[in-house]
């Protein structure tokens, strides 16, 4: 690999969000770590870059060695660099929290939360090798305000905001930024799914709620201009930076809107 070229780690690679950020980033010059538990996706992934511009990485974010393992592998094609770690991987159950299983709250926080502590500790050596590095966290629309019938979900996207305000100050002195993505509703497969107890998908019952559901090319430009920005919060898409602008304006008003969103609960994203 040309020591010029830039890289990035990408978790979640093997569909949605993550795929679109590989492309992207693919297309800009970048060599693309793709990484998932998803064979078949991934796969999928890698064919639609560049021959030689990436390199595919079998991945449980929960698993510790095989983080491990999985950036030591994608630094033997990097010169032992890594310009961007992108922790994208994330799961999201909804429901009121008393009605959850206790596997899917665990399951949600140990991929959500601890996956991207995971990824950042194994990440850091790479990170603090390579000049102006940046760490990109996927948090959430539902990490700006507490989001109703998403409690548990909301909960690890603002843990993953705490993680992105802490570090980006923590590391200044090395280098290293801190950046999160927060989308509201994208249009990915996950959506694109019938909901249960439903013969409509999750987009078209969003839709009908009048909540905007984007097109999921918009992550590219918003995940670059995150990387290259000042910012450290990038919402993403006209729906949250609405609930960014109103949950500091205007938390009161916020609040009672949010309460007519509980009937799409049941949706989840990322």
């Amino acid at each position: 690999m040309s020591s010029n070229r830039k890289s990035i780690f990408v978790t979640g690679a093997a569909s949605g969000l993550g795929r679109e950020v590989s492309r992207y980033f693919a297309e800009k010059g970048w060599f693309v770590g793709l990484a998932d538990v998803n064979d078949a996706g991934l796969k999928e992934t890698a064919d639609m870059l560049p021959a030689g511009q990436w390199s595919i990485h079998k991945l449980d974010v929960t698993n510790r060695p095989q983080w491990k393992a999985a950036v030591a592998e994608f630094a033997k094609h990097t010169g032992g660099k890594m310009d961007v770690l992108f922790n994208n991987a994330g799961v999201g159950t909804g429901g009121p929290i008393q009605d959850m299983t206790d596997e899917d709250i665990d399951r949600m926080i140990a991929i959500n939360v601890t996956g991207v502590i995971n990824g950042i500790r194994a990440g850091f050596p790479y990170l603090q090798a390579t000049p102006n590095s940046c760490v990109l966290n996927t948090a959430s629309a539902a990490g700006i305000y507490g989001s109703a019938g998403l409690s548990v979900y909301s909960a690890t996207k603002f843990a993953v905001r705490g993680l992105t305000e802490a570090h980006d100050i923590e590391w200044r002195e090395l280098g290293i930024k801190a950046r999160s993505l927060m989308p509201g509703f994208i249009d990915t497969n996950i959506i694109g799914a019938v909901a249960p107890g439903s013969n409509q998908t999750g987009k078209q019952r969003l839709e009908e709620a009048g909540i905007e559901v984007s097109p999921v090319s918009i992550i590219g430009p918003a995940a670059w201009e995150a990387v290259h920005g000042d910012k450290v919060h990038t919402p993403v898409n006209k729906l949250a930076k609405q609930l960014a602008f109103a949950a500091r304006w205007f938390p009161g008003r916020l609040r009672r809107q949010l309460s007519t969103m509980q009937g799409i609960e049941t949706v989840v994203k990322n």
